[in-house]
Formats: structure tokens, sequence, C-alpha cells
């Protein structure tokens, strides 16, 4: 199966210059734990609700700071041709939860891991890929 098959592809995404209230409260409206961040539709980073409470909150910075600020640059990006399982590898490696999937250069959808566990003939390599995760890392 291919990442095309499972992934979500009404994404919503801010700009850099954004401000973390809004990417807070798009987080809120569309029940989701992460954004893209793009800039002319091509993924510069990515900013997650784990940035907003510790890269903005608890350094005092506040919610009027851009995204751009507390973003996480050079994100790790899939493709919609990719297996689902060579995803779940990827996300595991690199400790990531959501992934953003380009075509061309575009961002086109996203696949969270929880997409990947809901088939069953993927559920090894979900539950593989969330005990990677959860491994405690250095990341900043």
């Amino acid at each position: 199966m291919k990442l095309l098959d499972i992934m979500s592809k009404d994404i919503a995404f801010l700009n850099p210059d954004d401000s973390v209230e809004q990417a807070a409260w798009l987080m809120k409206r569309h029940n989701i734990g992460s954004v893209p961040i793009c800039s002319d539709n091509q993924v510069i980073g990515i900013v997650t609700d784990r940035d907003i409470a510790l890269r903005s909150v608890a350094d005092g910075a506040g919610l009027a700071q851009t995204v751009g600020d507390i973003m996480t640059t050079n994100p790790v990006l899939g493709d919609p041709q990719m297996d689902v399982c060579d995803a779940a590898r990827i996300m595991s490696d690199n400790q990531i939860r959501r992934l953003p999937v380009v075509d061309n250069g575009q961002l086109v959808g996203m696949v969270a891991l929880g997409d990947i566990s809901v088939d069953p003939s993927f559920s090894s390599d979900a539950e593989q890929a969330l005990s990677n995760i959860s491994q405690p890392c250095d990341h900043t």
C-alpha cells in the first residue's frame, strides 16, 4: 500500500510569518497536532503542539511570535508513492509521529502514525515505530 492510499489530503498549513497563536488555533479547529509551514506551497518546516509548548510558551516568548521562529526546519518528508512500511520505518528512525507528503516539491498530504495503525496489516509497523518514537532523544 502507498502513502497516497492513506494520507490526509486536505491539509491546513501556515506561512512562516504567521503567529504561534494562529498555529494553536488551527490545531484546535482541525483537532491536529502539527502544522506544516510552507512558502510557495513548498514545505520549509513543521510546528507541533509540543513546539508551541516548549519553544514558545515555556520560554515566555508568547503566542505572538511567528511559527518561523519555533518551527523545525528541514522536516522529514514523504512521497505519495512511498510504501507505507517505508514511511513507518522513516518515522521510527526520525522519531516523528507525522509525515508531510510532497509531490514535485508541493505539499499534497499528511500521514500520521495513527493513519498507519488503522490498517491491521501495518499494525506491527506502527507499533515498532511508536516504540522507537517514544524513546528519549536529544532533539531540540
